[in-house]
């Protein structure tokens, strides 16, 4: 990419983090709903936060950090940086004040626009290599954006109504098939060329079973017939964490999803469009991984890998819907390194392998993903009782021969 292009990208992929909060409030801003969700403000600070730490304090002659006490304020967890604030207390930072965090990022923007353009840098593949790890973290934090805002709304009894740049619903999908796969060896992880994580490397052989993939995810209509039947009085399908889960915080149904009340007999659920009848023919969403391998268990199936998520997906078998652009899909496969992997040197390679530990693997993409960040090799990863992601699943089950 030439760095015009690099640059024209920077600019479209900053102002779109931007463009995402229309509608919200300094107050929706600046609130934090739990300790796992940020405040917008907050991720439009930590991008660029990002930049300035990882792009131009490597790279820009001079340079100063505009504000000395941003760079502990606005760490997430880079500890080789020093010690950040507290992730459950980034609500109580009021300040800097909102338009203090827009100007900072107007600043950085300009200074990376100009460190694109000169002709003094002394290693522009590897400057352009970090600003697009920078946009792809960026792109990151936008859909982390929208699932932060959508479980702070949530909480409001107004119901408040966010009209987000993208639909709050993706479109109902057809009635799902099994497509059978057969056992063999298989290459998955990055093959080049373009952008990569560190943990989508190196590429490996991976030996598959026969087994077969539901076509499409699993929809909150095949879901309400697991809560329907009693799924969550029913210990046998729950992993025992999950099981504990279930009673100490009272799951009955995915999260966002309103039971039937005397005054209404549908089934509801909440959005970023405000409350909506309970769309049964689209993917279920905001499931734990605990949810998703029991409601996989009672039907009769199980999570499918993500050797075998990838292998499908990059087969280019047009019988495979929802592989992106719907509901991130749980694995089965605990997120842990592949063979022979080695993290980034420096600081930025805490961004991912320090977290191979207690966390599943999710593939695919939800409506809330960027366009063209999801790519078949993308290992996104969470705790397994994370619900407020927009997290589905695909069953899969083994086959003979």
């Amino acid at each position: 990419m030439s760095p015009a292009a690099l640059a024209e990208r920077y600019r479209a992929v900053r102002a779109a983090s931007v463009a995402l909060l229309h509608g919200l409030s300094a107050e929706d801003c600046a609130a934090q709903s739990m300790p796992d969700a940020s405040p917008a403000k907050w991720h439009l600070a930590h991008t660029t936060w990002f930049f300035e730490t990882f792009v131009l304090e490597a790279h820009e002659p001079g340079f100063a950090p505009a504000q000395p006490a941003f760079r502990a304020l606005f760490n997430s967890y880079y500890q080789a940086i020093g010690t950040p604030f507290a992730r459950d207390r980034r609500g109580l930072l009021t300040r800097p004040a909102f338009d203090e965090v827009l100007a900072w990022r107007a600043d950085v923007d300009a200074r990376i626009a100009r460190l694109l353009g000169g002709a003094d840098c002394h290693a522009p593949s590897e400057l352009a290599a970090r600003v697009e790890l920078g946009l792809q973290h960026e792109q990151q934090h936008q859909e982390l954006i929208v699932t932060d805002v959508k479980h702070l709304l949530a909480q409001n009894p107004l119901a408040p109504a966010w009209h987000a740049a993208r639909a709050s619903r993706p479109p109902a999908a057809a009635a799902p098939q099994w497509i059978a796969r057969p056992a063999g060896l298989v290459e998955i992880g990055h093959a080049g060329p373009g952008f990569a994580f560190d943990n989508e490397t190196p590429r490996h052989r991976v030996f598959l079973d026969a087994h077969a993939l539901a076509s499409h995810c699993t929809t909150a209509g095949d879901y309400l017939g697991f809560v329907r039947a009693g799924g969550y009085d029913q210990p046998q399908w729950w992993l025992a964490e999950g099981w504990d889960r279930v009673r100490r915080d009272g799951w009955r149904h995915p999260l966002y999803w309103l039971a039937p009340d005397a005054g209404q007999a549908d089934w509801r659920e909440f959005t970023v469009a405000g409350i909506a009848p309970l769309d049964l023919a689209a993917p279920v969403a905001h499931l734990s991984y605990y949810e998703a391998d029991a409601y996989a268990r009672w039907a009769g199936a199980r999570l499918p890998t993500e050797a075998e998520w990838e292998a499908a997906a990059a087969s280019a078998d047009r019988r495979f819907a929802d592989l992106t652009g719907t509901v991130w899909q749980w694995t089965a496969s605990a997120y842990s390194p592949y063979p022979g992997y080695r993290p980034d040197p420096g600081a930025v390679g805490e961004y991912n392998g320090k977290f191979m530990v207690g966390q599943q693997v999710l593939r695919g993409g939800s409506w809330a993903t960027p366009a063209g960040h999801a790519r078949i090799p993308y290992r996104n990863f969470f705790p397994p009782g994370a619900r407020w992601q927009i997290a589905g699943l695909r069953l899969a089950r083994d086959c003979q021969g």
